[in-house]
């Protein structure tokens, strides 16, 4: 079987199963993906991680959330959610606040830094997140959908 991804890949041997195949065109294809998104969000001066931590937090609204909130939230996981935290606190993109009935409790909101960068460059998101997309109708986009979460649940 003879693919793309193969070419991609520079291998001349075919692979030993469809399903071999198909797990590594998948994972080429979010590399790219992920690889053109970090080039749309370097000139902000953001990574994707951070903006995947805002898009979360603007999505949590006013109540914010806590740290192991925000890690179940996140698309890839990051094991020093903690850190990433400091970082954007650093940078005034997050306020963290420590609950006065539990000093354990440090809840996490998006600051104006945070809404106005998001403001600033939720149009062209929007537009890299169809790019990669644009030659495929609503129902193959669909349809690729149901494939990929069929994948998952058997993970």
């Amino acid at each position: 079987m003879k693919t793309d991804v193969t070419k991609d890949l520079k291998q001349s041997r075919p692979f030993a199963n469809l399903e071999h195949g198909a797990q590594l065109s998948i994972i080429r294809t979010s590399s790219m993906l992920t690889d053109a998104f970090e080039r749309m969000l370097k000139p902000h001066g953001i990574t994707s991680t951070q903006f995947n931590v805002l898009r979360i937090l603007r999505g949590a609204g006013d109540t914010g959330l806590c740290r192991n909130e925000i890690g179940d939230r996140m698309i890839t996981r990051m094991p020093d959610v903690t850190r990433l935290l400091d970082r954007m606190e650093e940078a005034g993109y997050i306020a963290r606040e420590r609950s006065t009935e539990d000093r354990r409790m440090v809840r996490t909101f998006l600051a104006d830094k945070g809404y106005e960068l998001l403001a600033e460059i939720d149009e062209e998101v929007s537009t890299e997140q169809r790019r990669p997309f644009r030659e495929l109708s609503e129902k193959q986009l669909e349809e690729l959908i149901e494939m990929l979460a069929s994948v998952r649940q058997n993970i």
